[in-house]
């Protein structure tokens, strides 16, 4: 074959080119990304719009209907749903797989500012979206607690830091804080004094409203000069309740009523119904989620690089801890997976070398292998694939595919020395012989996964990455078995001595092999004499088969044991907050009892009335 007798008498050229192939095959490893499965998410954006003190019903109505129908003219989407609650509702859009998040996010923004005309004057500002499947756990948890400040107080130190840091990172699709609000000045109206002053909620209201409203002042002008007007309201002197309880709500009989009068005002923060817990601390939570289609691995990675940067900017008092990561057991898992891959080569290797039982052989079908694996790395990064479960087992099951051709090669070349033929020719006529038979084998192997390449939807692109990196694998080793196997042929096998006698270990060998070959020949020697038995038990298996192939249970993946547990608390929407955090409270408590658990992180309030939710880090 001309194509191999070009790379056999060049054996220089050769084995720089293998070389070469190899080397970029080490670092194409190193800069493959890392992740537990291809990326293969539908692309989601969630738009969320608050309008406080809004009934559910109002804001499905009001704000969620016109929000569905600009949202729903964008083209690619295949799924919208909407959730409405007290003063929030969140529009969660998914789109076709083929769609860029980044390009669906500007039609987003657009549909949004169109519906602005359709939403009520008193929502505030414009609504949101993020690039976060709401769905989606958590890749990180971070826990905010302090031994000297509330939880109100630590979000006051820290929400203007941490949540837009973070919300930087690459990869982040959504960063939520929970466990605290910002400081607020509360007015707890006293019904019995606004009925002995003849005032209602509304007269509050309004004068909470007009003082708190920055209005210009006016200016006074006169002998040349010009004098303008600042009036210390509630509003520009800051936050405190002590700035609004002398605020005059209304007159009667030529009395001032004040708003210390008619209600209770005290410094507290916007939202008192919520409770974030760390090992039984209270805490400020902060709920890390990826986009859609972003590496997982690389995400927190990049965000545990800015954890050092955040504590050194946060108050002493605060520390700011790792509650959860989601990608220890990726890790581990992926880790697992490449013992398992080294472990399969080595294993090929000496089963290979047992029965060549030469160290010269052995070492041909060797370089065949690994050279065929690591440049099978660079086809990957061209492809834009990752390292992940899929990938690796794909190469897993491609070392033993990857080492038959060499191993053909080999075989054909060693029988034309063994009968005195020279290397340079063996090797030129045992890769002439053998040609056809590796190219059969090698494409017959990848014809098996041609279905999975056209297979749609996400399970087809899911296991696409699998056949791909298989059928590469396969194709790459059929090229080095065609060139780099017949050059090693050429300058490595010996002519064999009849004189020399084999060692001890290729006596062993040989031995245990006439054995088992002994054996198969009696049970063949069986099975062609009982043809009535083997056809039945050849029947008997492949109905038995067909039965468990019925009874197997059958799964998307298998399960497997993360080290994290994730909880939830679901009480009747009529239980008050304090009720649900004290349940919240004891479960933590029974929780961390338990001597496997590590840490623990409980959530309720917020946007989860009536519920809340716990990570458990075994």
């Amino acid at each position: 074959m001309i194509f191999s007798e070009f790379f056999v008498k060049r054996p220089i050229a050769t084995v720089l080119l293998t070389a070469g192939v190899a080397l970029a095959g080490i670092g194409a490893f190193f800069a493959l990304p890392v992740a537990p499965l291809p990326q293969v998410d539908y692309p989601t954006i969630s738009v969320s719009a608050r309008l406080p003190g809004a009934s559910p019903a109002t804001m499905a109505s009001s704000v969620a209907t016109p929000l569905e129908r600009r949202l729903g003219a964008i083209a690619g989407v295949t799924e919208m749903t909407s959730n409405s609650g007290n003063g929030s509702t969140r529009v969660s859009l998914q789109f076709e797989l083929n769609r860029k998040i980044d390009s669906a996010a500007r039609e987003v923004q657009a549909a949004i500012n169109a519906s602005r005309a359709d939403l009520p004057a008193t929502l505030r500002s414009n609504p949101t979206y993020r690039k976060a499947n709401p769905s989606d756990a958590p890749v990180m948890i971070l826990a905010l607690t302090s031994d000297t400040r509330s939880a109100g107080q630590i979000y006051d130190a820290v929400s203007n830091i941490v949540q837009q840091k973070l919300a930087q990172a690459e990869g982040v699709g959504d960063v939520e804080l929970g466990g605290g609000s910002l400081p607020a000045v509360r007015v707890e109206l006293l019904p019995y004094a606004l009925n002995r002053y003849g005032l209602s909620a509304e007269d509050v209201r309004a004068a909470l409203q007009s003082s708190a409203a920055n209005r210009p002042k006016g200016a006074i002008e006169g002998n040349g000069r010009r004098l303008q007007i600042y009036s210390a309201s509630a509003a520009g002197s800051g936050r405190k309740a002590a700035d609004y309880r002398d605020l005059v709500v209304a007159w009667r009989d030529g009395a001032a009523i004040r708003l210390a009068d008619v209600a209770d005002v005290i410094d507290s923060v916007e939202d008192t119904r919520t409770l974030g817990l760390f090992n039984g601390q209270p805490a400020v939570v902060v709920l890390i989620t990826r986009q859609p289609g972003a590496n997982v691995i690389e995400t927190v990675d990049g965000i545990r690089a800015l954890l050092p940067e955040l504590q050194a900017q946060l108050p002493q008092d605060v520390k700011l801890q790792v509650a959860s990561d989601s990608t220890n057991s990726i890790r581990s898992s992926l880790h697992e997976v490449e013992v398992t891959l080294i472990i399969a080569i080595v294993l090929v290797v000496l089963v290979v070398s047992a029965f060549l039982r030469s160290a010269r052989a052995t070492i041909i079908p060797a370089v065949a292998t690994v050279v065929s694996l690591l440049a099978t790395f660079g086809i990957m990064l061209m492809l834009g694939f990752s390292l992940n479960n899929l990938s690796l087992m794909a190469l897993t099951v491609a070392t033993g595919f990857v080492v038959d051709d060499a191993i053909v090669v080999l075989e054909n070349t060693a029988r034309h020395v063994e009968q005195g033929m020279g290397r340079m020719q063996a090797a030129l006529l045992g890769a002439r012989e053998v040609s056809f038979t590796v190219l059969s084998i090698s494409l017959s192997l990848i014809a098996v996964f041609i279905p999975l390449l056209f297979m749609g939807g996400q399970v087809g692109r899911l296991f696409r990455e699998f056949a791909v990196t298989l059928s590469a694998a396969v194709m790459i080793s059929l090229v080095i078995s065609l060139t780099t196997t017949p050059m090693m042929c050429a300058w490595l096998l010996k002519p064999v001595d009849p004189g020399k006698k084999p060692g001890r270990i290729a006596r062993f060998f040989e031995s245990g092999f006439d054995r088992l070959h002994r054996t198969y020949a009696s049970s063949l020697d069986w099975a062609l004499a009982s043809r009535a038995v083997v056809m039945l038990i050849l029947v008997t298996v492949i109905g038995l088969n067909a039965y468990l192939f019925t009874v197997v249970p059958k799964g998307f993946f298998p399960q497997q044991d993360t080290g994290q547990i994730n909880g939830g608390m679901r009480a009747d929407q009529s239980i008050s907050f304090q009720a649900m955090q004290g349940k919240l409270k004891q479960l933590v408590d029974i929780i961390r009892r338990d001597p496997a658990v590590d840490t623990v992180v409980g959530f309720t309030g917020g946007s989860r009335a009536g519920g809340g939710f716990m990570f458990i880090n075994l």
